[in-house]
C-alpha cells in the first residue's frame, strides 16, 4: 500500500495550483472568515500561551480571523507570511500598525515575513492546505517554523465539499467540477508522517444557500478554482454558461431552504503538536550530559502543564 504522500492529493494539477496561488484575490472570503471564527473558539481548550505565532497566508485565511487570534494572544509577537507578492502588500496595508500609534512601540512586535526556523509556538493556517499540490512539503514548512512543543492549528475543505455540484457535472456528462479533497483521517496520517504528534481532527458540514445561480458561481469563484487535471481544457461559451445556470436552478433548489439553491461544504479542523526530537536508538547509544538535562527539563515542563 502506498504511503499517503505518494497518493494524496490525488487530483491536483500542480501548474493550476501554482497559478491560483498567485492569482487568488487579495480578499478574505466570507466562508474563510466564518471558519476562522469557529477555529478561534477552539483555542480556549489549549493551555499553551505562545510568545510568538504565525498566520500563514493571512489575507486569504481571514483578516477578521487574524484580529480574533491577535486579541486571544495580545502579548505574543506575530509573523504574517504571504505566499504571493500582491497579498503581501495587502497584508501590510491591512495589519501593519501605524508608526504614530503607541502600539507600534509598546505592543508586541509584528513581522511581515516567514518566521525563522523554530521561532513560533503556534502556526495558524486557515483554509489553505486543500489547495496545495504538495501538502507534505507545506506541512514540513509548518513543522520547521514551530519550536519544540509548539502547535499547529489548521482548517481545510473535506471530501463532501460541493458534492451537489459534483453530482450535477456527472449527470451532465461533464469533466469533474473540481479536484478531490483529502479525508481528515488521511490528514492525520500525513501529520504524523511530517513529524507532528497527537493530531486531533474533527469536521463539520456547513450548508450555504443562494437565491440565484449567478450568486452561487460568484461565491465559488471567490473560494478557488478547478484544479483537476482532467477539467475542461478550454474556455466555454455563453451557451454553456446558460445551461449550467439552468441546471443549477433546476437541481440544487431545495424545499427545506424555501426554494433556494444549497451547497454543502465539509470543513476539517486539525490540531497537532511538534514534539521534542527523539534520541536515536542503536545497539549502543551515547547521550551527552547536556542532552540528558534537556530531556529531563522537557519532561518536567510537560508534567507541570498537565
Amino acid at each position: 500500500m502506498a504511503a499517503p504522500s505518494d497518493t494524496l492529493p490525488p487530483t491536483i494539477d500542480p501548474v493550476a495550483a501554482a497559478r491560483w496561488r498567485l492569482a487568488a484575490p487579495a480578499a478574505s472570503p466570507w466562508l474563510h472568515e466564518e471558519v476562522a471564527r469557529r477555529m478561534e473558539e477552539r483555542l480556549q481548550w489549549i493551555k499553551l500561551q505562545p510568545q510568538a505565532w504565525c498566520h500563514w497566508d493571512a489575507v486569504r485565511g481571514g483578516l477578521q480571523g487574524h484580529e480574533l487570534v491577535r486579541l486571544h494572544y495580545p502579548k505574543a509577537q506575530v509573523y504574517v507570511h504571504e505566499s504571493a507578492p500582491q497579498r503581501s502588500a495587502a497584508a501590510l496595508a491591512a495589519l501593519a500598525v501605524s508608526a504614530w500609534h503607541p502600539a507600534r512601540w509598546l505592543g508586541p512586535a509584528q513581522h511581515f515575513q516567514a518566521p525563522p526556523e523554530g521561532a513560533v509556538q503556534m502556526l495558524w493556517a486557515n483554509m489553505a492546505l486543500h489547495q496545495s499540490a504538495q501538502p507534505m512539503e507545506l506541512l514540513a514548512q509548518w513543522h520547521r517554523a514551530l519550536g519544540t512543543d509548539g502547535f499547529l492549528m489548521f482548517s481545510c475543505l473535506g471530501p463532501d465539499t460541493v458534492r451537489e455540484l459534483r453530482e450535477l457535472y456527472r449527470a451532465l456528462g461533464w469533466p469533474a467540477s473540481g479536484h478531490e479533497f483529502t479525508d481528515m483521517h488521511d490528514w492525520g496520517d500525513m501529520l504524523m508522517q511530517a513529524g507532528f504528534a497527537e493530531p486531533v481532527m474533527d469536521m463539520e458540514r456547513i450548508v450555504l444557500t443562494y437565491d440565484s445561480p449567478q450568486r452561487l458561481l460568484e461565491e465559488l469563484r471567490s473560494l478557488g478554482c478547478n484544479l483537476h487535471p482532467a477539467r475542461f481544457p478550454g474556455l466555454r461559451g455563453r451557451g454553456w454558461r446558460a445551461r449550467l445556470e439552468q441546471a443549477l436552478s433546476a437541481t440544487l433548489a431545495r424545499p427545506e431552504h424555501e426554494g433556494r439553491m444549497a451547497l454543502t461544504f465539509e470543513v476539517i479542523y486539525g490540531h497537532a503538536l511538534k514534539p521534542a526530537p527523539r534520541m536515536p536508538l542503536r545497539d549502543q547509544t551515547s547521550v551527552s550530559l547536556q542532552e540528558m538535562r534537556a530531556a529531563l527539563a522537557r519532561a518536567n515542563a510537560a508534567q507541570r502543564k498537565q
